[in-house]
């Protein structure tokens, strides 16, 4: 349990203490227990102020401080297994099942547990306070301690050594860098390369660091890394040395040291390389030995962390270096295995492979070049290796993983389960950001801030590694936000085998036998049963991207998983570049089946879950097992109809439903999910009439008013995200929706069918339904209308929306052949789609589009001409066109001849992927 998932439990058990208005809770069994409630919130508020208040203390045993912090945590994980089992207990029988009374009790019985947290609050406040003072001194040395191993051992011209030889595919870095380093300029200025590790920012620094050029144009140059723990005195060593390795420095002071450098450096053109740098604090306290004298000096700086780079200089250039291609790979594979030789051709294939998996990492390239040069050159060999790539980095002497790990360490606390979470997916997952976070916000890892909305926070979380590049952004929304983002194999490699220490995941995979294997915990051959594996680990989240058959386990009666996986795994195969799909759900469904098990054995072993995440499957009735589950936060699952029971779930912030139906019915007590923040579907949910509003629900998908519902309003009053359909003839007042950022409006302009898979097919036109009223509200940043056939005099509705920054017109979105805009101006538009229309001809201006950035036509095949002017928007950075006309095209062309008239290169346009270059300027003459 994360301190994060503390702070939900204590939200937790004040809805239990206060909360008269959800049905599942008001019950006398448990309203009754009340006072324990409030005696276990308060000890717990308690032993937060008590524990977590010294977090920014120089405490001289902190180590027993953090021990107590893991006891205390426990503790509380405890206390809410024991609070959930008797809810559970009291709910189960509410509605006719009787699950085994010596674990699922209807009294709350929490005394030892409060004896373990009065235990700990003793021990804490024994200790003496006075003495848990560190001395400074002791604190360094402490800390030159934790970091001797990397800082040590990493000198600079060990480092150099190292990465000289990993030179492919970065000439035109290398280009840009030194460019911008000796360009004009007197002024102190920083450069930095950013990247993740093992990806060859130090190779580039050096590259740079000795290219002729550089070397004639600075007087000096020094070059220290610092790694992961900052010390002044080693800094100075080293950057000294690398000035002049003939200085005896062994017994200069500390203050000595600087003087030496401040000679040095003062009034020359300097070039100081800081190489992995980690902190902000490090850089703030380095910058103050640099003289900025105007002599026109530059500071290179390398890190894995973005933060850092842009707290040194935020208006300066960050060089985000990127993976090396598979051809790249392969020539630096083949430059370190065959020394200038050619491969054989037998090893083609199998080394090509060998290349592609190592996924654009150098060092991984480096890693396998020495493990091929020291195995004979044989086909078999080879494709043996090929196989085994992951296994061969795990086990490098160089520490290939451990270079990639240091970035895990360096991680903040609640940072890491996020990070380890990643780990429970399969290699090349592709992680859907909007559903990774509600899954981090559902197993508690998101510590709430009363500032600011769980959402923000959680999205802050996902930055942030993405800015410490152990994510990798795949597509962005058309706002700019992450959409989808992967993990590099290396990188997930470390949090598997991170987790493996932490028993973060129980993985379970399907042998012929049924037995248990690759177990993200400590690895025990004797356990060989899911039973012995639960009992003994009680593991808290399970995941299976795999069939089993589960009908053979054992199954122990003891709960303790609070979060189930079934993660579909989509593969695909080099031979013929399909996509294979492995069915997984079936692992989970085989317990909700009532021939299988009845549905309070299946409440046996999963009355606390938390997260049950279950990809497609036939569609099967297990709402009575289901419904027994009410501490389910996220639940994603495939339904043939909405069982009312579903809403007894009073704890789900998160409900995703998938279906093979072309609408689906929600029931009329919905709104007893209280907390119900999310609710997702691939087809139309009709809304009824419901008793109350749904006060913290803010996305919701594909909703259709029912009989009776007037607005949104009364029944979403916060929503904030929104896809419904467009009614025509008909009033659709968006304007009291005051939170409304994000609305998709869907209409009848093609007949709206979906396939089994839950695509969109298209059908034939329904055009000619213009009779619509619309109001949106101020608040609106992003709307998209798909199918609306609105004819175009109605833009002049959508330019007056104040704050609209995206905008989408897809699929018959606007109807007609001519779109003129006037003189109304789309007041903060940054971003245009214009997609599957039927316009030919679209007049506009630089004074309807001011802040626009990005331009997308896209199968508009009957447009004639883009607008010239566009082109003249100062803000304009990006034209996207596919599928376009030969009159379209000419059009693009004279916008690039006349911004390359005038310098502009900053404008980009792309036509069917490809970039359009830069034309050659008119012969004036």
């Amino acid at each position: 349990m994360a301190y994060a998932s503390v702070q939900m439990f204590m939200e937790k058990l004040k809805q239990l203490i206060y909360s008269n208005d959800i049905p599942v809770i008001n019950n006398p069994s448990i309203v009754c227990e009340r006072p324990q409630f409030q005696i276990l919130y308060e000890e717990l508020g308690s032993m937060i102020q008590t524990l977590f208040n010294h977090e920014d203390q120089d405490l001289h045993n902190f180590e027993e401080v953090r021990k107590l912090k893991k006891r205390f945590i426990g503790a509380a994980e405890e206390a809410e297994d024991i609070v959930d089992i008797f809810l559970s207990a009291v709910h189960c029988r509410n509605i006719g099942y009787s699950p085994r009374s010596d674990v699922f009790q209807t009294s709350l019985h929490l005394e030892v547990v409060m004896r373990s947290i009065e235990s700990i609050k003793k021990e804490f406040m024994t200790m003496n306070i006075d003495n848990m003072k560190m001395d400074s001194s002791l604190k360094t040395d402490r800390l030159q301690m934790q970091s001797a191993g990397a800082s040590r051992n990493r000198s600079s011209l060990g480092s150099k050594k190292v990465v000289e030889e990993m030179v492919v595919g970065i000439d035109r870095d290398v280009e840009i860098i030194r460019d911008k380093l000796v360009e004009d300029g007197k002024k102190l200025d920083v450069v930095s390369i950013v990247g993740m590790g093992g990806i060859g920012k130090t190779t580039l620094a050096n590259k740079v660091f000795t290219d002729p050029f550089v070397v004639y144009h600075f007087h000096v140059r020094g070059w220290a890394t610092v790694s992961q723990t900052y010390d002044k005195r080693d800094f100075f060593l080293r950057v000294l040395s690398s000035m002049d390795d003939q200085l005896k420095l062994e017994k200069a002071t500390d203050f000595q040291l600087r003087e030496m450098l401040h000679k040095r450096l003062l009034g020359k053109r300097y070039l100081i390389v800081i190489d992995d740098i980690w902190s902000t604090e490090a850089w703030d306290k380095l910058k103050l030995f640099f003289p900025n004298h105007n002599t026109g000096s530059r500071i290179l700086l390398t890190s894995r962390l973005t933060e850092v780079a842009s707290h040194a200089k935020s208006d300066g250039l960050i060089h985000h270096l990127q993976h090396l291609t598979e051809e790249e790979c392969w020539e630096l594979l083949c430059e370190k295995v065959f020394q200038g030789d050619e491969c054989p051709k037998w090893l083609l294939e199998h080394g090509m492979q060998i290349a592609k998996n190592c996924h654009g990492l150098p060092l991984s390239v480096i890693v396998m070049a020495g493990v091929l040069a020291k195995e004979p050159r044989r086909k078999d060999v080879w494709l043996k290796i090929s196989c085994s790539v992951h296994s061969y980095m795990a086990s490098d002497e160089k520490g290939c993983l451990e270079t990639i790990a240091l970035s895990y360490h360096h991680l903040p606390l609640h940072l890491r389960d996020c990070f380890l979470y990643l780990g429970g997916f399969p290699e090349d997952y592709r992680f859907y950001s909007r559903v990774l976070l509600w899954l981090w916000m559902a197993e508690g890892f998101i510590q709430e801030d009363g500032s600011q909305i769980l959402k923000k926070i959680a999205n802050g979380y996902l930055m942030d590694l993405v800015d410490r590049n152990l994510l990798i952004i795949e597509n962005r929304y058309v706002s700019g936000d992450v959409y989808v983002c992967k993990v590099h194999d290396l990188v997930r490699q470390v949090c598997v085998e991170k987790g493996k220490e932490e028993r973060f995941f129980l993985k379970i995979d399907s042998p012929p036998s049924n037995r248990l294997f690759g177990i993200i915990g400590k690895q025990n051959k004797k356990l060989r049963n899911w039973k012995k594996v639960i009992t003994t680990h009680k593991p808290r989240r399970v995941v299976t991207y795999q069939e089993i058959n589960i009908k053979r386990l054992s199954l122990p009666p003891t709960p303790s998983i609070r979060s189930f996986l079934s993660i579909l795994h989509r593969m695909l195969n080099p031979e013929n570049k399909t996509t294979k799909i492995q069915n997984s759900s079936k692992f989970f469904c085989s317990f909700a089946r009532r021939r299988v098990l009845k549905p309070e054995k299946f409440f046996c072993s999963f009355a606390l879950l938390r997260v049950l995440n279950l990809k497609k499957y036939d569609s099967i009735d297990f709402s009575p097992g289901l419904a027994l589950l009410v501490h389910l936060r996220f639940l994603r699952i495939w339904l043939s109809s909405f069982p009312p029971s579903i809403c007894n779930l009073w704890n789900l912030q998160t409900l995703v439903v998938r279906t093979s139906s072309s609408s689906m019915v929600l029931p009329s007590n919905i709104s007893n999910l209280v907390n119900l923040r999310h609710l997702a579907s691939n087809t139309n949910l009709y809304l009824p009439s419901i008793g109350k509003p749904m006060k913290l629900l803010d996305f919701i998908s594909n909703v259709v008013l029912g009989d009776g519902v007037d607005n949104f309003q009364k029944c979403f009053p916060r929503i904030k995200n929104l896809t419904s359909t467009l009614y025509s003839d008909e009033e659709n007042d968006f304007e009291v929706l005051h939170y409304l950022h994000t609305l998709a409006l869907i209409g009848s302009g093609y007949s709206r069918r979906r396939s089994v898979e839950g695509e969109l097919v298209r059908g034939e036109p329904n055009l000619g339904k213009n009779h619509i009223i619309i109001r949106f509200p101020a608040t609106l940043k992003e709307l998209i209308l798909e199918r609306c056939c609105l004819p175009w005099s109605y833009m002049s509705i959508i330019q007056a929306i104040p704050n609209l920054e995206v905008l989408a017109i897809v699929d018959n979105g606007f109807e007609g052949t001519l779109w003129e805009t006037g003189e109304e101006q789309f007041q903060r538009l940054k971003f245009l789609r214009l997609k599957k229309l039927n316009i030919k001809q679209w007049e506009a201006s630089i004074i309807n589009f001011p802040c626009l950035k990005r331009l997308e036509v896209m199968n508009c095949i009957d447009l004639g001409e883009m607008p010239l002017e566009l082109g003249d928007i100062s803000a304009l950075e990006h034209i996207e066109v596919l599928t376009c006309g030969a009159s379209l095209l000419e059009s693009l062309q004279k916008i690039r001849q006349e911004q390359d008239d005038v310098g502009n290169d900053e404008l980009k346009i792309f036509v069917d992927g490809r970039k359009m270059p830069s034309c050659v300027p008119r012969n004036e003459d």
